[in-house]
């Protein structure tokens, strides 16, 4: 654009300068220092969650109760994210927003016992909640939920049915 416009104005010779500036970096340009940018080690989504128990005082031992009723008890550790920790073990738990608080796909029932030692559910969280089937008193967002050791033996039960607000019936994989 700016070399059509040098053209017609009979400044070629400028037109042919700015091109060459454009198309060569200047020199001390974050392109021409490339080797002087660090980068963190790539993570993937939940990647803390796929590594074991450093010591026995980390480990958290919970049940996941799928729609038909079946128990899976699971080993986790203090920090993890318990939908995370749901795909790690192959309990079907969506998640399709993959955990920023944007779905319910990830809605289970704590046991009573335990809701009371979870933090407590920010606005979001609540109104994404409104949203969501088969809402219950003790309702929360798997992805909100990070265990710590007060979590020891605690039940999750997934709901009969749950709704993707993106797109029904997808169900992402673990990454």
């Amino acid at each position: 654009m700016i070399c059509l416009l040098l053209r017609r104005s009979g400044f070629l010779n400028s037109c042919k300068l700015i091109s060459n500036q454009i198309a060569k970096p200047a020199l001390n340009t974050p392109a021409t220092n490339a080797h002087l940018l660090h980068t963190s080690i790539p993570r993937r989504h939940g990647e803390y969650e796929w590594q074991d128990p450093k010591s026995p005082e980390e480990i958290v031992n919970i049940t996941y109760v799928d729609k038909d009723g079946k128990r899976t008890k699971v080993q986790g550790k203090v920090g993890d994210n318990v939908l995370y920790l749901a795909h790690r073990h192959g309990i079907e738990m969506e998640g399709a927003c993959e955990a920023s608080l944007a779905c319910t796909t990830c809605h289970v029932y704590v046991h009573h016992d335990f809701l009371q030692k979870l933090n407590e559910a920010e606005e979001k969280e609540d109104d994404l909640l409104d949203m969501a089937p088969f809402l219950r008193e003790n309702s929360r967002l798997g992805c909100q939920i990070l265990l710590d050791k007060s979590m020891e033996g605690m039940e999750l039960e997934l709901p009969k049915a749950t709704r993707n607000f993106y797109v029904d019936g997808h169900k992402p994989k673990p990454h």
